[in-house]
């Protein structure tokens, strides 16, 4: 449990460790990760210290690259698109020695396309995936001399025909759902590859006779499943099912979720698969700012923001440090077993993936120092405070008409998961 610094007195030196939000348009998860950890005011003895948490805003403004970093820990949200927050926290990592989620080397260099390969050579059953040259280009002085030299004709007929149909065609790098179209035959693959423009593209086998849509959401060493619906409306498609997976099943995505984020080098990152015929086919992987918004999540939003508490405390308290570079030689070692079955090899890499996340150690942190944090979340998201938060992310996203009832939807979603979690099992 986080002990409170006696009143009067006290042997130990006290020291304050500094985590940064660092936002886009985030709006609703901040607000309760502030406001619940202000009311849990940790104070944990470490080391011989008691240590406390202060937590505020990153601002964004001009750095000298070799002034401090006044920061522990930082959660951000904006170095996949962001260059000047990404190289102000890619310059604090190297001289400050702080810890980020995520990775900002990786998260700039690793899009889905590397993803991809990287678990096609681990053994994942990733689909049939192709990258095809882009129908056109931007003006540049050495393409054309290149394109003649070099470029090959060939037949995307033959391309589709060779993957199968249905295939989606979707952009290499990825981005909430941009440039995604499925292909049902080759006339709709014809037409999809004229309209793509200069965008780079992957065509991708499509997994048939699928039953169940995962999103496994890994933030650190925790994580949470999720049964998603595609099909359905935006604020819809994370379902409020319970109880879908068999434990052999939450295994193997746990697994596969967290070797990937820490093969890449990510704390939080999500995994999308497909389960067809006995298989769960990874599909989308490559996801290291997944969507935290109560309008989205709704009924899995809590997890979120406890998830990012959790870590991010362990994180600072501890000073885990960050790992600058990444060693993929453990997990090629496991893959060059060429005997070992499949579900020998994945749990061998999830024990690989359990050692870089410090599973046990973390555990055992949240037992003995943040005992309190389940019972003060769930308050907290029974009250207005909470509702307050809702709104202010609801009201940023829809029409002024429909903010009361959207606010009461997303509230009343929450007090589901309270009602499913109360605070012994929460």
């Amino acid at each position: 449990m986080a002990r409170k610094t006696p009143p009067n007195g006290n042997e130990h030196p006290t020291s304050t460790r500094r985590i940064g939000l660092s936002l886009g348009a985030d709006l609703c998860w901040p607000a309760c990760y502030e406001q619940i950890l202000a009311e849990l005011d940790p104070v944990i003895r470490w080391n011989g210290e008691d240590v406390r948490i202060a937590c505020e805003r990153v601002t964004i403004e001009p750095f000298n690259l070799r002034q401090p970093c006044s920061y522990d820990m930082v959660l951000d949200r904006l170095t996949h698109w962001y260059a000047t927050s990404r190289e102000w926290i890619k310059k604090a990592i190297l001289m400050d020695d702080l810890y980020v989620l995520n990775n900002p080397w990786s998260v700039q260099s690793m899009e889905k396309h590397t993803s991809y390969a990287a678990m096609m050579r681990l053994g994942m059953p990733i689909p049939e995936t192709w990258m095809v040259p882009p129908k056109a280009y931007a003006p540049h002085e050495d393409l054309r001399p290149t394109l003649r030299r070099y470029a090959k004709l060939f037949d995307l007929r033959r391309v589709g025909t060779e993957i199968g149909y249905p295939l989606f065609m979707k952009p290499y790098d990825g981005g909430g759902w941009r440039g995604v179209s499925l292909c049902r035959n080759e006339q709709e693959l014809l037409s999809r590859y004229e309209e793509s423009g200069t965008q780079q593209m992957h065509l991708q086998a499509a997994v048939d006779g699928w039953d169940r849509f995962v999103r496994c959401i890994g933030l650190g060493a925790q994580t949470h499943m999720v049964r998603y619906d595609p099909d359905a409306a935006l604020h819809d498609r994370y379902t409020m099912d319970r109880d879908f997976l068999t434990p052999e099943d939450a295994r193997i995505l746990r697994d596969t979720t967290l070797t990937i984020n820490a093969f890449f080098g990510w704390d939080f990152n999500s995994c999308e698969a497909l389960h067809s015929g006995g298989t769960w086919t990874p599909i989308d992987f490559a996801n290291p700012c997944p969507d935290s918004q109560v309008t989205s999540l709704h009924y899995h939003f809590p997890w979120i923001v406890l998830a990012n508490l959790r870590w991010s405390i362990f994180c600072t308290v501890t000073r885990r440090p960050m790992r600058r570079t990444l060693d993929w030689e453990p997990y090629l070692a496991v893959a060059a077993e060429q005997d070992m079955p499949w579900p020998e090899r994945l749990r061998a890499y999830g024990t690989l993936a359990e050692k870089h996340f410090d599973v046990e150690a973390f555990e055992a942190f949240c037992a003995e120092h943040l005992s309190d944090l389940d019972e003060i979340a769930w308050s907290f998201f029974g009250s207005d405070r909470a509702r307050d938060a809702i709104r202010l992310k609801v009201s940023a996203l829809f029409p002024a008409h429909e903010v009361e009832r959207f606010t009461e939807l997303f509230f009343q979603r929450v007090q589901q998961w309270r009602a499913d979690n109360p605070p012994n099992k929460a």
